[in-house]
């Protein structure tokens, strides 16, 4: 399987299930499972052999789902957590502890830069904030301490599109990986790792899913980064919390699996953040469709953005498509994410949300249906204003997840919120 319309129905599970044959991916709702002896226990929890031990860790339907998204993502493997944002604690923490430090683009989702800026430096990790427009700036805040590069492809929600290779190169120079949360664009739009992306990070409640229907998260490894240089202490020494083996050095086939299988074994394991069979397996219902959703989203996103351009009744628009790095990282499209500064400012913004009848009010990106929110009240509120504003967040922005309803119904509705605002 090459291509990704074929990937998103088949890969993890190319042929019908052993027991039941069923067509369809089974969802199987079981905490735990039967060992053939002690040695076959044995052999599960020191990873001689591989296989189930316990739904916190693994599960089948969970397995085709972190199988199908390596696959779509071209990584090496994947792991499925509780939620986007739990993905994104985890691929911090499994690779930096206590006095260590992340430099990370400032543009980020509110509940990511909270955690990054008040959440982490109480474990001990310090994050560094600056401007992903130029890679010299992360450049400029690397230092010995220096873990990992963490960027959004398009930060929400402000739509910026990042130079990935720019910023993966130095990542790379500096013996860094490159952590990408990549929610905003899905496989369907823009691949990280083939722009020199380490780790990438997913929300499977948005596109993924598509319908939101159930909480997910998704981090997928490319398998390629090298951990043995000592640089990383957590992936190269031995882990004394698991029979001290070096994830690193001490797994042999499995050794490009390091981080990834770290993860598991390490913060899933011990803290517990697995996500649930169901979400699996509403996951994998979404991902199905994800390739003609998302050109659905782009086509009808960039159509509501030319249309507010064009309606006299705005400050501003954003739209990824319009960015000049958009025709080498989104040549398919876009996406359906479109934020603009309506004239009248906030309290012009607030009756247009309050106007709005085909679009919904809530705080949710990504879902089939199309949805609209006011950032700096709600999804950013607890930034304060010069972070806010250092985000490319206006008091009066209002942010659009455009849906695949029919575009004449989604200008009209927008028509009709503009008129009465």
């Amino acid at each position: 399987m090459s291509k990704l319309e074929t990937k998103c129905l088949h890969a993890g599970y190319e042929s019908a299930e052993s027991t039941t044959r069923s067509h369809a991916v089974p969802l199987y709702r079981t905490a735990s499972y039967r060992f053939d002896s002690t040695e076959h226990a044995a052999n599960l929890f020191s990873l001689k052999e591989l296989g189930n031990i316990y739904t916190r860790l693994m599960n089948p339907t969970t397995d085709v789902l972190e199988q199908r998204v390596a696959a779509m993502e071209g990584g090496a493997a994947a792991l499925a957590v509780a939620s986007g944002t739990s993905a994104i604690f985890y691929s911090i923490i499994n690779l930096a502890k206590s006095g260590d430090e992340i430099v990370s683009a400032n543009n980020l989702y509110g509940g990511s830069y909270t955690m990054f800026n008040d959440i982490l430096p109480g474990m001990g990790i310090t994050v560094k904030f600056v401007d992903p427009s130029d890679p010299q700036n992360f450049a400029a805040a690397i230092n010995e301490n220096t873990k990992a590069v963490f960027c959004e492809t398009i930060g929400n929600p402000a739509l910026e599109l990042v130079d990935l290779q720019g910023i993966a190169d130095i990542a790379h120079a500096n013996g860094l990986p490159l952590i990408v949360d990549s929610t905003f664009t899905t496989p369907a739009l823009l691949r990280p790792l083939d722009h020199g992306a380490d780790i990438v990070v997913h929300s499977l409640t948005k596109w993924l899913g598509g319908h939101g229907t159930g909480i997910g998260g998704v981090v997928v490894d490319s398998g390629k980064f090298d951990w043995t240089t000592g640089k990383h202490p957590l992936l190269s020494d031995p882990e004394p919390s698991y029979w001290n083996v070096s994830f690193a050095n001490d797994l042999g086939d499995l050794a490009p699996l390091a981080y990834i299988l770290r993860m598991r074994l390490i913060p899933l394991r011990n803290l517990g953040a697995c996500i649930a069979p169901d979400n699996s397996w509403m996951a994998l219902q979404g991902i199905e469709t994800l390739p003609l959703r998302m050109e659905r989203h782009s086509e009808n996103g960039l159509a509501t953005a030319e249309h507010l351009k064009k309606s006299g009744k705005v400050e501003w628009v954003k739209y990824a498509g319009y960015d000049d790095k958009a025709s080498k990282y989104l040549p398919n499209g876009a996406g359906g994410m479109v934020v603009f500064e309506i004239k009248g400012g906030e309290e012009a913004g607030r009756k247009f949300i309050e106007s709005l009848e085909l679009f919904s009010h809530l705080a949710n990106v990504g879902d089939a249906r199309s949805l609209a929110i006011h950032p700096a009240s709600t999804t950013h509120s607890q930034l304060n204003e010069e972070q806010q504003t250092s985000g490319g967040i206006t008091p009066g922005m209002i942010r659009l997840s455009v849906g695949i309803e029919n575009i004449d119904d989604i200008l009209a509705d927008i028509d009709q919120a503009l008129a009465k605002s």
